[in-house]
């Protein structure tokens, strides 16, 4: 498998499940600044729409996979007896996509605008403001002591969380939401993202002294 990926992205969170999974897809590094990737490749061959995270399968059509929450569903699915995702078809499955879907909708996609500046003040005010409301709702989840999102367990959602925590950047101030903080915290402890960090962190710099070579 390749995972294609780009600096400080949501394709982390593919990193991070991935690495919960025990899998070593192939990483390629997207430069989203000069459009280039670590092997040279077109990235708009890879993906028209030109945004990480995309995951390149090994069977014989090279399928690829575009967006987080599918991306690292699929990988989820893959692997049951890990247990990062509830079984697809199920009630639960259901509530837990609905999940997913609102992390997508309500924080991920909400931080894009904001970094990019491509609101007015009034507009920038109210994105901020619904994001500080999406953030509290996974602080008043996680005030009942549990470790994750879901329960004591960590799944699919949590690497999600984890790998769009953009507030810095997008100047929305959830620094009181200290059980959302803890949480982080706790995620971003795990060997798993600790190893997602390194390999990104190693591939931008080696991209990077291949270009200016």
């Amino acid at each position: 498998m390749k995972l294609y990926i780009a600096q400080a992205t949501c394709s982390l969170a593919a990193q991070l499940v991935a690495n919960e999974l025990g899998l070593s897809p192939e990483l390629i590094h997207f430069d989203v600044h000069n459009g280039t990737t670590s092997n040279g490749q077109s990235f708009t061959d890879v993906n028209p729409l030109a945004y990480v995270p995309v995951l390149e399968l090994n069977n014989d059509a090279s399928d690829r996979l575009t967006e987080t929450t599918v991306v690292t569903s699929y990988l989820a699915d893959q692997h049951p007896e890990a247990g990062l995702i509830p079984a697809a078809g199920t009630l639960e499955r259901a509530r837990y996509d609905q999940l997913l879907v609102f992390l997508a909708t309500e924080i991920a996609q909400k931080h894009i605008p904001l970094m990019r500046k491509l609101l007015t003040s009034e507009g920038a005010e109210w994105t901020r403001n619904k994001l500080v409301k999406a953030y509290t709702e996974l602080d008043q989840r996680l005030a009942d002591g549990r470790t994750y999102i879901t329960g004591d367990k960590f799944t699919v959602a949590d690497a999600y969380v984890w790998g769009t925590m953009w507030h810095e950047r997008s100047g929305a101030k959830i620094d009181h939401l200290k059980n959302l903080m803890a949480y982080v915290a706790r995620v971003e402890a795990r060997p798993s993202a600790q190893k997602a960090l390194k390999d990104e962190a190693e591939l931008v710099a080696l991209h990077r002294s291949r270009a200016a070579a």
